[in-house]
């Protein structure tokens, strides 16, 4: 069997299910990966618990980030690996992403009670423990666990979603520049899934070569939420510009479906070593 290389993967820390630790040992133990990435949302919180973990059960941990942008009007993920997390520019513009995510909870739960869901922010801290802020997914899980849905995947389609009947939009990072600010930080830059969720309307060719020339270094191409005929185009625009093509599971443990686990899609290792060395 090859290498096998997983390079999206969340946590407690952001919006997964697993701790760090839990999640690097499910991926050596249960995946079978050889290398995983820790990529919480605008976070790097986990890094550290996660290496622990990963020199325990001897699998390699890249050290990564999604970052939450905005390109053109779309929302548009970005993941970052191997930067400096004490880098101050970007560290100030995370803390401006996440302080976004905190700021809008008030406005979201006042429209859910508007509605007769009565959730509280200290039923969404419950949920969101250690994590470096509290996100739309934990308002979910804070609505499941006061049985108003079954699913966390219920409140985002009714509720939460940019349609949603609760939706508050918040601080995103422009693309550019945090393309720019993981370059300067030493790191490598991936647009994640950039063909789901309508940035497709704003991703294409000529989009790909602006963003290369301000130091994007790949696409991942191989993700649940692209079906094969996205993939055929991503891969063909990877190669067009020479990008790196990478694939992940965008794994949250229970926060998404089974078919996101971990070692759903992988990174060839050549796709590997040109982004990572």
């Amino acid at each position: 069997m090859g290498v096998r290389i997983d390079l999206h993967a969340h946590t407690t820390r952001s919006d997964g299910t697993d701790t760090p630790a839990e999640m690097v040992r499910s991926a050596a133990q249960v995946a079978g990966l050889d290398v995983v990435a820790i990529t919480d949302h605008d976070a790097t919180t986990g890094w550290d618990e996660a290496q622990a973990e990963a020199d325990l059960v001897g699998i390699r941990l890249v050290r990564g980030i999604e970052i939450s942008t905005r390109f053109r009007g779309e929302s548009v993920h970005l993941l970052g690996y191997a930067f400096d997390p004490d880098h101050e520019p970007l560290v100030g513009e995370l803390q401006r992403v996440l302080g976004g995510r905190d700021d809008r909870l008030p406005q979201i739960l006042a429209k859910l009670a508007e509605h007769g869901v009565d959730i509280t922010l200290e039923d969404v801290a419950a949920q969101s423990g250690d994590a470096a802020a509290s996100g739309r997914p934990h308002i979910a899980d804070a609505m499941v666990a006061k049985g108003y849905l079954g699913h966390r995947d219920e409140a985002f389609r009714g509720w939460l979603n940019a349609s949603g009947r609760a939706f508050v939009d918040r601080y995103a990072a422009p693309l550019v520049r945090a393309i720019e600010l993981l370059k300067e930080a030493g790191g490598q830059a991936v647009v994640a899934h950039p063909w789901s969720r309508g940035s497709d309307r704003v991703l294409d060719l000529a989009a790909f070569a602006e963003l290369q020339e301000v130091g994007l270094d790949g696409i991942e191409v191989d993700h649940n939420d692209h079906d094969e005929r996205a993939r055929t185009g991503l891969r063909a625009i990877a190669a067009e510009l020479g990008l790196v093509v990478t694939g992940s599971s965008d794994y949250h443990g229970t926060g998404k479906s089974s078919a996101f686990r971990l070692g759903a899609n992988l990174t060839d290792p050549e796709q590997y070593h040109r982004l990572l060395g």
